[in-house]
């Protein structure tokens, strides 16, 4: 049996995989940070909380590391877990550097002295496009940064190439555009467009607050992209892939398609705030995806619409169900909203 461990599993993409390697009969186990309050709602939600081996680990600790591989012993290492939120790093960018740049060679570092067998994969993303200069961008496309999420996320990408190559370890990035799913936290304009649709139809809201409404992303599915993320561990060599849909909609188009589905006009409930806006932004990006096609037979399923209509029915089945007293695993009944979280940046 195969083992596999999973950082970050208690966010939108670690329950997913964790789910897809349990069905492929592999051994889990899952890094999570100890906070005051467990956050294991989306374990709980695909009904595996039970099936995985939970250890608590912080990324800036080389400690803890060391002991949830030594714990582990994994064939295969997925490292999702970063403070993953673009707007965040532009307040947090030392804390960004360190867990998600650094805690990269930390893992790279303890695979190198400890087993230098085991698979790594590194979750890469598409903001390190940032100043796009080309259209669509593959894996040759040059990196131009716009954050300190970026920025940090070069560094791990970087490397991970240079272990491959230096030590022989099997470290592949994994370059994946934006993904959603009804697990995506609430801070993601997706999800927070998706709550306030549900929300604003149910008579909970009366409008939503954005920033850059004009910015266009590739979206796909986030289920669909984690199994990507197993086909690349599973290459018989170590490669960085994008993985994405190769369409381009903005977040108007998300707006439009989510109120459309609750038969809701958005220019009726939406307002803009420069407050939410990024001091740097990524207007748009797309990618292609055909090497991973080509060589390892992943491509999406799930289109744009069909997302966004995936994302507004779950939420507003879970309002309705709050609303009429149900208990279930959630996050939405705690989110304190944008207002408690805007700042002005000078």
């Amino acid at each position: 049996m195969k083992s596999a461990l999973i950082t970050g599993v208690t966010g939108q993409d670690g329950p997913y995989l964790a789910q897809l390697l349990i069905s492929k009969g592999y051994k889990v186990f899952g890094t999570f940070r100890r906070v005051s309050t467990p956050n294991f709602w989306r374990l709980q939600a695909l009904g595996i909380i039970d099936k995985i081996t939970l250890i608590p680990a912080d990324l800036t600790d080389m400690a803890s590391l060391l002991e949830a591989v030594t714990i582990s012993n994994p064939d295969e290492i997925y490292n999702l877990a970063a403070q993953s939120f673009v707007e965040s790093s532009f307040d947090q960018p030392l804390l960004t550097a360190d867990v998600d740049g650094s805690s990269t060679t930390k893992f790279l570092e303890i695979i190198r002295h400890l087993k230098k067998d085991i698979k790594f994969y590194q979750a890469s993303t598409s903001e390190l496009y940032g100043t796009v200069v080309e259209s669509p961008q593959n894996e040759k496309t040059p990196f131009v940064p716009n954050s300190p999420y970026a920025a940090a996320k070069l560094y791990a990408f970087h490397i991970s190439r240079i272990y491959r190559h230096s030590y022989g370890i099997f470290a592949t990035n994994g370059i994946l555009f934006n993904h959603e799913s009804p697990l995506r936290g609430l801070e993601f304009v997706t999800r927070k467009i998706s709550n306030a649709v549900a929300r604003i139809k149910l008579g909970l809201q009366n409008d939503l607050l954005l920033g850059n409404i004009e910015a266009k992303r590739d979206w796909g599915y986030a289920p669909e992209y984690v199994e990507g993320m197993w086909r690349i561990l599973q290459h018989d060599k170590p490669e960085d892939f994008v993985i994405a849909t190769g369409e381009t909609h903005s977040v108007k188009e998300f707006l439009e398609a989510a109120f459309s589905e609750m038969s809701l006009n958005w220019e009726d409930y939406v307002k803009t705030d420069k407050n939410l806006m990024r001091p740097m932004d990524v207007p748009l990006l797309c990618g292609d995806a055909s090497k991973v096609k080509e060589k390892l037979g992943w491509e999406p399923q799930t289109k744009f619409k069909e997302l966004v209509s995936i994302m507004v029915k779950s939420d507003l089945e879970k309002w309705k169900k709050h609303l009429a007293g149900e208990m279930f695993p959630w996050d939405a009944p705690n989110f304190a909203g944008d207002r408690a979280f805007i700042k002005r940046r000078n």
